[in-house]
């Protein structure tokens, strides 16, 4: 077997040979065969890390003095941890992992055309093609402006500034600096009675009802109504199956496959005949995701569908007439923010125009 040790690049530089730095009259010969592609590996990886080379290389020996100096049953304990380790972080099914592909997928320029390698280099008519084909696709990626990116950013921070315990305080008191814990009660998961504040956060986004327990009952509720209680509960079926634990996973999916997916089903619910086809293939080998398409599915429908009703609905015009004010019974903690601590109006009662040009008014935000 002919073996080849790779020098360091900056040893070529010193007068020895070996690198991707070599002089004209200090030329190696490799062998031809598949020993050319991990000499590729090898040099792409040193050009990424070159601003980092000599500590890699000054970790790696002394990662190899600590394991010749351990004893044969702490090698054997470290490697065993090593193992269990990669088992319970193994990446979900469709996700790249690093240590199943070779360097040049996971990098940044995957998707670039590569230059014809060779004596000559000569770039034929196929690979203007390709690159041509690749400069199309960049022109058409979405981007998106500072400006507006900017722009996101305070809108987000205006609707949800007087949500934010640390900018706006804390009601009736703050329970960090304070020995009350009412406000702990008040938004507790299973909370009777939600605060107005609570019931205002449902209407900032979707995912925002869905993950409040008591949103998400109150959400159930209006589905009832409207005969499609089937998709919020499709919906919350996934999320077991997906957080679940690996020995039900074959189970589980066979009982939401039978409740909600197969012919002439309880509960069935209207998925397109594409994401139907995709999740029947998923089925064969049935894992934890096996089922996220149909989910995003439902999950976009009752976003576009259901969501907007709901908002305009009595039910939710009742929660917030009905919601809990709890009355300030502390000074805030920082006396230099002069904001009035009240409850401000739901977006989704407030029309456009008036909810963009609504300011804070000033206050002395005290009891």
């Amino acid at each position: 077997m002919w073996i080849h040790k790779h020098k360091h690049p900056r040893w070529s530089q010193r007068g020895g040979g070996g690198g991707p730095h070599h002089r004209a009259g200090h030329q190696r010969e490799f062998p031809t065969g598949d020993l050319t592609t991990p000499q590729e590996h090898y040099d792409q990886l040193h050009r990424k890390i070159s601003h980092t080379w000599d500590l890699v290389v000054m970790q790696a020996r002394e990662q190899l003095w600590a394991a010749k100096q351990r004893r044969k049953g702490d090698r054997l304990v470290i490697a065993c941890q090593e193992q269990t380790y990669w088992l319970v972080n193994r990446p979900p099914p469709g996700v790249p992992s690093v240590l199943e592909q070779g360097p040049e997928r996971g990098s940044c320029t995957a998707g670039r055309v590569q230059m014809p390698t060779g004596p000559f280099q000569t770039k034929t008519v196929d690979f203007y093609r390709r690159e041509v084909e690749c400069l199309r696709k960049a022109l058409g990626r979405a981007r998106v402006k500072s400006s507006v990116c900017l722009e996101a950013y305070l809108k987000f921070s205006s609707q949800r500034g007087l949500h934010d315990p640390i900018m706006s305080g804390c009601l009736p008191s703050n329970p960090w600096v304070t020995d009350n814990d009412t406000y702990w009660a008040m938004n507790a998961p299973s909370a009777a009675v939600p605060t107005r504040l609570r019931v205002e956060q449902w209407a900032f986004s979707f995912r925002e009802l869905l993950e409040d327990p008591v949103g998400r009952a109150h959400f159930m509720d209006f589905l009832r109504k409207e005969f499609s209680a089937e998709n919020l509960s499709f919906w919350e079926a996934c999320e077991e199956l997906r957080h679940g634990g690996q020995a039900q996973v074959p189970a589980l999916v066979d009982a939401v496959y039978q409740q909600f997916l197969a012919p002439g089903a309880a509960r069935w619910v209207n998925i397109d005949s594409r994401t139907m086809e995709r999740t029947l293939v998923g089925l064969g080998r049935p894992h934890r995701h096996v089922l996220d398409d149909a989910q995003l599915h439902i999950y976009m429908l009752m976003k576009k569908d259901s969501y907007p009703r709901f908002l305009k609905s009595d039910l939710y015009k009742d929660l917030l007439a009905e919601a809990v004010v709890p009355p300030e019974t502390k000074r805030r903690v920082f006396p230099f923010m002069r904001k009035p601590r009240h409850s401000s109006p739901s977006p989704a009662l407030l029309p456009a125009s008036a909810s963009a040009s609504r300011e804070p008014s000033g206050g002395d935000g005290e009891a």
